[in-house]
């Protein structure tokens, strides 16, 4: 059977649709999850009209199985982890530890590379959507759901264009909506729900959000 979405652009042009109510609204801001949520959310923002910026996650992949999350982290210091998958493993802490080390390393410098000193955007009082290109666990997307709550937003949404069923409930309970256009029973990986699932380098992100950036400054 044919992937529901082409690309990561599709994705991003499908999932705007079913955010189309938000559209023109003056206070909204859609973050991007580096590096393969930042071609979805730019189609989601240019689509509606809305700021778009990025907030930085990294996957804390598990020692042997790096697919496999055992925690994210997020930028101002916020650390989650998976409890069934640390103790399903029995993964000691110095290990946690010294993964963490090499993501927040990571972190920093895409920080440097993706943002070049522009400030972070204002979360307080705003409606925000973290997107990204889908989810597994969703780890990643609830770290940076606590990194945003931390800053105060007005209305907090989840948009994503693939994610399995138990992911999308853990996050109903985080967040004041959750948008997904396909929770597949039998879900595998994000990639299988793309028919082009090419990793999304440096140089696009650096290339998209510089696109953005530019209109919302001609705007």
């Amino acid at each position: 059977m044919r992937p529901p979405f082409a690309d990561r652009r599709d994705a991003g042009r499908k999932l705007a649709r079913a955010l189309a109510h938000l559209a023109g609204r003056p206070d909204l801001l859609v973050l991007a999850l580096p590096r393969g949520g930042v071609p979805v959310a730019y189609e989601v923002a240019q689509s509606l009209g809305a700021e778009l910026d990025l907030i930085l996650v990294r996957k804390l992949g598990t020692p042997g199985q790096p697919e496999l999350a055992m925690g994210a982290i997020a930028s101002g210091g916020i650390e989650i982890l998976n409890p069934r998958v640390v103790q399903g493993l029995g993964i000691p802490d110095a290990v946690i530890r010294r993964v963490a080390e090499a993501e927040y390393a990571e972190l920093k410098r895409r920080e440097a590379a993706y943002r070049g000193g522009r400030p972070p955007p204002r979360i307080e009082g705003r409606t925000v959507i973290l997107v990204d290109d889908g989810l597994a666990t969703g780890s990643t997307m609830m770290a940076a759901v606590e990194a945003v709550r931390s800053h105060n937003p007005a209305h907090l949404l989840v948009a994503v264009p693939v994610a399995p069923p138990d992911t999308v409930q853990r996050l109903r309970e985080k967040v004041d909506e959750v948008v997904v256009l396909e929770t597949p029973m039998n879900f595998a990986a994000v990639g299988q729900w793309y028919l082009d699932f090419s990793q999304t380098g440096d140089e696009e992100v650096q290339q998209l959000l510089q696109a953005a950036w530019g209109s919302s400054q001609k705007a």
